[in-house]
């Protein structure tokens, strides 16, 4: 892996950031406290590590498939990092209680990960990019896939053990960190080419 800062960085952004795992697991604890809301933190995990392990599967037959195909790859993962900056840059607050169908199973959160953009994209996009070419043992990427879907864990229950206060952190500094948060997936995208 030629930038491990830019790995670690693009993950536990793209992992911390809102979206529909946090979100729901911040609305979970809210209303359910948080021992009630480690049922579908487990679901995300479980459904997270699936998803990575199909997108590792992908990614490896594509590059073993099509040895030319990194660069093209490393540019689409760049475009997306680059959109998500923009995204994270632009974002508003999060109402965690507003259009969120709750249940807390672990079912609910294994399902999610299999219509959750976010996941799919970030499985796709970190494995083909900064894992996939570099690694081709099997255990080694099935690593990072456990690694990665740890994060996920620890990102779900920060969620829902801060859920109001990280809200409220979220919306008093809001611009501020969505522009630390968007400088730091530029800063990704570009690694990418160095």
């Amino acid at each position: 892996m030629p930038n491990v800062a830019a790995f670690l960085s693009y993950s536990i952004i793209t992992i911390f950031t809102p979206g529909p795992n946090n979100i729901m697991s911040m609305s979970n604890a809210s209303r359910y406290g948080f021992k009630k809301s480690l049922p579908f933190n487990v679901g995300v995990f479980f459904g997270f590590l699936v998803i990575l392990g199909l997108s590792s599967l992908f990614s490896v037959t594509l590059f073993a498939l099509i040895p030319n195909l990194k660069p093209f790859v490393t540019v689409i993962g760049a475009a997306y990092i680059l959109w998500l900056a923009w995204k994270t840059y632009h974002s508003k607050p999060i109402d965690a209680a507003k259009d969120v169908k709750h249940t807390s199973t672990v079912g609910t959160g294994i399902l999610l990960q299999f219509v959750n953009p976010k996941a799919i994209l970030f499985c796709l996009t970190t494995l083909s990019t900064f894992i996939v070419p570099y690694y081709n043992s099997f255990y080694v990427v099935m690593l990072f896939a456990l690694f990665l879907a740890s994060l996920t864990f620890v990102s779900t229950c920060c969620w829902s053990l801060f859920g109001s206060v990280f809200q409220r952190v979220l919306k008093n500094h809001q611009k501020l960190i969505n522009t630390v948060m968007a400088l730091l997936l530029v800063y990704c995208a570009a690694s990418l080419f160095l």
